[in-house]
């Protein structure tokens, strides 16, 4: 059993080095301009290492020829692979993803892996928001390289502004998220604050960029963020998205922190380690208040 310990320890520190020792931004920046070669054999060779390293299928994918690698990571899907839950009283999830920590935000903290926590103000900076969340409800939601790598709208919502944030590129697996300390609110990221059409909520969901990543599209801003953006930090909007719709994508896998007021529940499914696909139940609406005709 030590001996077996020993190895996996040590598979962890390799993964770490290769992952996090290098250069970053650099290699996130070749890799921003390779991904996006059309050459043929560039193409084809790069989409059978991912395959054989991640598990990639494209079963799914609403067409089966891609230009480029990067046009693969950002694929679209065939109409109905996604399921929506219908139910208006359930947030969904806004993508494909592996649940990595959730539950309450406690004393202006929230859990980033076991034994390391982060404080909400360091992630999203904004008072009225960090007040907004205080005792509110979280769900974190980790992409992986084979995954849809497009996210929707959790709900029936109107964007209100979009917060970019500049910063570093390190990686968000299991490994680095135990080692790394705050490291959500170190890599580059943007803070989508958005108003439901039930109840008026503000619901927000904050994409994290990561290595080999660092580029986050959205509908509702007219600008490519990364990590060569000098626009405003913050940007205005007045969109309004139905549920389930297409909101941006990253350029390869990440994560999303969704976070809700109080009065929202995360459903029974929704644990560490679970899988959700974009479009399943996430958290539940506060039941609204019953009319005084109704009451007893």
């Amino acid at each position: 059993m030590k001996k077996i310990i020993a190895r996996m320890v040590a598979q962890e520190d390799l993964n770490f080095l290769l992952t996090n020792r290098i250069p970053r931004l650099l290699l996130t920046r070749f890799m921003g301009w390779f991904s996006k070669i059309e050459q043929p054999l560039v193409r084809d060779l790069s989409i059978a290492l991912w395959r054989l390293f991640s598990g990639l299928d494209l079963r799914e994918a609403a067409k089966q020829n891609f230009v480029s690698m990067h046009d693969c990571f950002t694929r679209e899907l065939k109409p109905g692979a996604r399921p929506l839950e219908a139910d208006p009283n359930l947030l969904v999830s806004p993508c494909d993803a592996i649940v990595g920590a959730c539950g309450r935000v406690e004393n202006g903290l929230l859990i980033q892996a076991k034994g390391f926590a982060y404080r909400l103000q360091d992630l999203l900076h904004e008072p009225q928001l960090v007040a907004a969340y205080a005792n509110g409800t979280y769900a974190t939601l980790r992409l992986t390289s084979a995954m849809y790598h497009r996210f929707h709208a959790p709900h029936d919502c109107t964007i209100e502004q979009v917060t970019y944030i500049s910063g570093d590129t390190w990686n968000v697996n299991p490994i680095a998220l135990k080692r790394i300390e705050r490291l959500y609110c170190r890599n580059e990221r943007a803070i989508l604050r958005t108003r439901l059409a039930a109840g008026g909520h503000q619901i927000t969901l904050v994409p994290v960029a990561a290595i080999l990543v660092a580029s986050i599209r959205l509908h509702c801003a007219d600008v490519l963020l990364h990590l060569k953006y000098r626009g405003p930090q913050h940007i205005a909007c007045d969109v309004r998205v139905a549920k389930g719709q297409e909101m941006g994508w990253f350029e390869h896998g990440s994560t999303i922190i969704v976070f809700a007021p109080p009065g929202f529940e995360r459903c029974a499914a929704v644990e560490a380690g679970a899988r959700l696909r974009m479009g399943e139940a996430l958290m539940h609406l506060p039941m609204p208040a019953l009319p005084l005709a109704a009451l007893p």
